[in-house]
């Protein structure tokens, strides 16, 4: 590992003494890092958008063909999109139509005619102004032709960028926590067939008193009531429980982080530390890209965004680190509004009937002989907002009621502003005054650090105003269960669906909020503390188990089970505070807390692997019948018991054995949901639920299952990790270390194939983590997974892919000194 020495002698430190320079200058430094310096926010964002689109023009070209629903014109309309959080989730058809919609609404050029907070502050204006001229600049220089990236050389979809440009693009990032779930959904809604010129029947108390009850019937008519809502129930239930699994596996799936801000009496030899260890996706466009921001006497921060934004989203500054984490709260919210069966595009309101409103939305299509025609739907919305006929998957019938989606930040700009004033913040206290006076922040929680040494845990963000109340008040049958989430799914937020019959279950409108229907972001939670604080994308409720939280159930859960991700962050900072981890000294170093990480070890080993390896040598003969197969897995158990530094590391063998066995048992259910001798114990949420029953025949069957996929696929049983879990670059394998969060792994990896080849397809990307002292520049040490590049051609493809193979880090210049000293330093004057 890297060593870190300070330099300078002020609390304070400036990256250059007097102005920026006349014109936008890019210092490449190791790893094609750039370090971006102007005189002002325009030409920083010059600077920026020159040297993005350099590492990653096909990338971001494609990011602005998919937000100005133009790839079903330009790829055709069955290739795969990716609008959400996880990868290839619709059609380039379906996600045209979604985005079309958003641009026939004019939505994000009405939300740049306000002014600030609502609107983008003059900063970010001028900014994202000199990215487009920054980002044009590259591309004129170069030509279409003239990229050297295959995956878009010569494409006729590769053009000029105008600012509309990256605002939709920054509003389609902070609107995809709600478009996995619900855009095929809104896209394919189609009413059930009726005359579109029918006449809204008049209300159910108007046709119950032209129809006088007849007594003898009253008992007939009581019992099918009776027997009719037992049914629903049965719905309902049915309902809730496929929404659940299917929200579980697509979370499993998707983005995740860990987070951990480590204060004055956790550190050693400093004053505070930060660890961010966002788990985006490896490809497209939520690929992380680094770089330094500096405009002398006004903001100086080095870090990582996400493509496109000229502004980091993680990283830290002369007295503050900080990151983010996928929060527990769901960014929308269902109305089940009920229909009338004779003319099912009006709904009922306060006992009144209104209209749906219909909008017809075109989208060109290209067609296999290279011609273009133009594909229509017609798209329903009621007061609530669109209707959808589905969520993640699951259908939800247009029947008797349709489901109207609200999304909390379908008209949310501010994030802009957030992440903006974030880069300037003095410390922690500034940090909860900019999350709650924006309110910007979508689905995320924030985890800092100050040069005071101060440690802060805050999920304030754009929620839905579904307090305890109103959601007691107005949640529907199906609503309850998901809301209540009984039982509970790991990671899974509290969906609320609420009553549309009445106009009192809207999201109300609370005068602390920023926006029409937000939460009171005084209610949020936050936590400051001078040990730690940490999340790995469970709910606030232990950001520090010494002070758990409590806040609305809108947030996420409390005195639940935690997943075996969460227990191991908070297990390894307990211990390395304490010095009970086995290393030398106590509190954290950036040797240590690097070292903690790239451990890569299992907490479901640590729970579970013993019990295993006995049960393994106790089946009769060694023989499991399962699915019809008979199996024999004494060979496992062997290369499980030699197993025992519980880690994910390259040259570990059994691990992976183990992580498919684990895999098999857990089937996506949260972790209390497996055979436990030890169910979980909310006075002691840590260590519990433990002690693994291996006389559950789950347990045996998981195993059979894992040694006959394994011996199916031809991998040893004893195979090195090093040979089944790699990406493929230039040619090269480079084999990667860490393991499912499923498993307990802080390193969170997620394997896959793409474009027929190995690759990861989650997982670490930008990983940080900053220290700073009483005096002198903060100290980091950094290490962008995937390297700086999606251009095989780049040397910056590859290299620091390479060097998270190894375990290595990149020792961070942010000093003007520190930048003048690389050895590589190349510098671009933008003239």
């Amino acid at each position: 590992m890297s060593t870190l020495a300070a330099t300078g002698s002020t609390a304070t430190v400036a990256a250059a003494a007097g102005p920026g320079p006349d014109r936008p200058t890019i210092r490449y430094t190791e790893y094609g890092i750039p370090h971006i310096i102007a005189s002002d926010w325009e030409g920083l964002g010059t600077g920026y958008g020159y040297a993005a689109a350099k590492d990653n023009i096909c990338t971001l070209a494609d990011t602005y063909l998919m937000v100005n629903a133009q790839r079903s014109r330009h790829l055709g309309p069955d290739g795969r999109a990716s609008p959400g959080q996880n990868q290839n989730t619709t059609t380039n058809l379906n996600s045209d139509l979604y985005f079309q919609r958003i641009k026939d609404d004019r939505v994000v050029e009405r939300l740049l005619d306000k002014p600030a907070p609502d609107g983008p502050e003059p900063e970010v204006r001028e900014a994202i102004r000199g990215y487009v001229q920054g980002y044009n600049r590259y591309l004129a220089e170069t030509g279409v032709n003239g990229i050297t990236d295959p995956a878009c050389r010569g494409a006729d979809w590769v053009r000029p960028i105008t600012e509309m440009d990256v605002y939709r693009h920054a509003h389609a990032e902070i609107i995809m926590g709600s478009a996995d779930a619900l855009l095929d959904g809104q896209v394919n809604a189609a009413p059930p067939g009726a005359s579109a010129a029918a006449v809204p029947s008049a209300p159910p108390s108007a046709r119950q008193a032209s129809s006088p009850a007849k007594s003898d019937a009253k008992s007939d008519a009581k019992s099918a009531a009776k027997s009719a809502a037992k049914s629903a129930a049965r719905t309902a239930a049915r309902t809730a429980e496929r929404i659940r699994e299917a929200m579980a596996v697509s979370r499993e799936q998707g983005m995740g982080s860990n987070a951990l801000a480590v204060g004055s009496q956790g550190v050693s030899g400093g004053t505070s530390m930060l660890l961010a260890n966002p788990h985006f996706p490896w490809q497209g466009k939520n690929r992380m890209w680094q770089s330094q921001l500096t405009i002398p006497g006004k903001v100086n921060v080095s870090g990582a965004s996400l493509l496109g934004f000229p502004a980091v989203n993680i990283g830290y500054n002369e007295n503050v680190a900080w990151s983010h984490t996928v929060a527990t709260v769901a960014p929308f919210g269902l109305f089940d509004v009920q229909v009338d069966p004779l003319n099912p595009t009006t709904y009922l309101v306060d006992g009144a009937w209104e209209r749906m409103t219909s909008q017809r939305v075109a989208v060109d299509v290209l067609k296999p002989d290279g011609s273009l025609t133009q594909v229509a739907r017609t798209l329903w919305s009621t007061r609530y907002g669109p209707v959808t006929t589905s969520m993640q998957g699951v259908p939800l019938p247009w029947v008797v009621s349709a489901h109207a989606v609200r999304d909390v930040n379908m008209h949310n700009l501010r994030a802009l502003n957030s992440w903006f004033r974030l880069d300037q913040a003095e410390d922690v206290h500034d940090v909860v005054d900019i999350l709650e006076t924006t309110q910007g922040v979508p689905f995320f929680n924030t985890v800092a650090s100050d040069r005071k040494g101060n440690a802060l845990y805050a999920d304030i963000q754009a929620v839905p105003n579904v307090t305890d109340e109103h959601a007691r008040s107005c949640l529907t049958l199906t609503g309850q269960l998901l809301f209540n989430q009984s039982p509970r799914l790991p990671n899974v937020p509290p969906i609320s669906i609420l009553d549309g019959k009445r106009s009192a279950c809207d999201w109300p409108d609370d005068p602390n909020a920023v926006a029409p229907g937000l939460l009171d972001p005084h209610k949020q939670p936050r936590l400051i503390r001078s040990d730690f604080v940490g999340n790995a994308n469970d709910s606030a409720w232990l950001a520090n188990p010494a002070q758990p939280l409590a806040f609305p159930r809108v947030m996420g859960d409390t005195a639940a089970p935690r997943s075996l991700r969460t227990q191991e962050l908070i297990l390894t900072a307990q211990n390395r505070i304490n010095g009970t981890d086995g290393l030398p000294g106590k509190g954290f170093t950036p040797q240590t807390m690097g070292k903690l990480l790239f451990a890569d070890n299992s907490r479901a080993a640590d729970l579970a692997l013993n019990a295993t390896v006995t049960m393994c040598r106790n089946v009769p003969f060694g023989l499991v019948l399962v699915d019809g197969n008979l199996v024999n897995v004494s060979e496992a158990c062997p290369v499980l018991a030699a197993w025992t530094s519980h880690d994910y590391t390259t040259d570990s063998r059994g691990s992976w054995l183990f992580a498919n066995y684990w895999s098999f048992l857990s089937n996506g259910q949260g972790v209390e949901k497996l055979p436990w001798r030890v169910p979980f114990d909310p006075k002691d949420p840590v260590h519990t639920p433990n002690s693994l029953d291996t006389g559950s025949s789950a347990v045996r069957d998981a195993l059979a299952r894992a040694v006959l996929a394994l011996r199916t696929a031809g991998i040893s049983l004893n195979a090195p990790l090093s040979d089944v879990q790699k990406v493929s670059r230039g040619g090269e394998q480079i084999p990667i270390h860490g393991s499912l969060g499923q498993l307990g792994v802080l390193n969170v990896i997620t394997p896959g194939q793409v474009d027929g080849k190995p690759d990861i397809v989650f997982g670490s990307s930008f990983v940080q983590q900053v220290r700073f002292t009483a005096a002198g520049p903060p100290q980091a040490l950094s290490v962008l997974a995937y390297s700086q590049s999606a251009d095989p051609s780049s040397p910056h493809h590859a290299d620091q892919t390479k060097l998270f193979s190894a375990g290595g880090w990149v020792t961070e210049r942010f000093t003007e000194e520190q930048i003048a000293a690389s050895p590589e330093l190349r510098i671009k004057v933008l003239n």
